[in-house]
């Protein structure tokens, strides 16, 4: 579905992002595999490479605009063009209530997960751009549709990332890029092994989920892919949850 397309994901080097690299990759594209842990990054790389396809390490803090500019120069410059970005890098931030929540945490979670999906955003539409069109994936999750106690930052960037995804869509819909986002719900990746810690934690994520399970990040990957490959191709400013029924509680 990704033939020799260039894809660009924040956040690759465990997860979701390591995921979606790798089922890019098996789908037939190069990958620019970004994050700010750089051994987590070349690993998840060189498993890209051991399928068969290149792949292009390129630290980044995306709560920081220049370099995420730099970043999708350093994807244009290597591979001449950018066809798919996904949006993925992003943080929990502590559990603590409203009235509780550090303004340091609170202002860390905005930056990375709302501020850095704008400001990946920005540049990946201006190479979209030169480059006649594209697909972008925004990995919100289930946390941009309904609220969370305890998570007032994470829900509040999630929801914002859902609104600047729909926004944007109808910004670029005639220039050939498509943007869409995803919600994943509680799935098995290292962001949520502190919230996983005990059997009793465990049980009641899963029972949150109607299938009984919590998710796999592949299954967030083929959702990614199918939305960035030329399959969805009437598909734009939509928000697609990925999460064994959670939000249809």
């Amino acid at each position: 579905m990704l033939k020799n397309k260039v894809v660009l994901i924040t956040g690759a080097s465990s997860g979701i992002g390591r995921a979606m690299a790798l089922v890019c990759a098996r789908e037939g594209a190069s990958v620019v595999v970004s994050d700010i842990d750089e051994a987590g990054a070349e690993a998840t790389a060189e498993l890209v490479r051991e399928v068969g396809n290149e792949a292009l390490v390129v630290n980044c803090d995306i709560g920081q605009p220049t370099e995420c500019e730099q970043l999708v120069a350093r994807c244009c410059e290597h591979f001449g063009r950018l066809d798919v970005a996904c949006n993925n890098a992003g943080i929990s931030g502590p559990s603590q209530r409203t009235a509780d929540y550090p303004l340091e945490d609170w202002a860390k979670v905005i930056q990375v997960n709302l501020s850095g999906v704008f400001y990946c955003m920005k540049y990946e539409i201006e190479a979209m751009l030169r480059n006649g069109g594209g697909s972008i994936v925004n990995v919100a999750s289930i946390l941009g549709a309904v609220g969370f106690a305890t998570a007032p930052a994470y829900a509040a960037a999630k929801h914002g990332v859902v609104g600047l995804t729909h926004t944007a869509a109808l910004e670029y819909a005639t220039d050939g890029i498509r943007i869409n986002a995803v919600g994943p719900g509680f799935i098995r990746t290292p962001m949520i092994s502190a919230l996983d810690a005990d059997a009793a934690t465990h049980a009641m994520l899963v029972a949150a989920h109607p299938m009984g399970r919590l998710g796999e990040a592949e299954e967030v990957a083929e959702l990614m892919v199918w939305l960035a490959s030329s399959r969805a191709a009437f598909v734009t400013g939509a928000y697609y949850p990925v999460d064994g029924g959670y939000l249809a509680r």
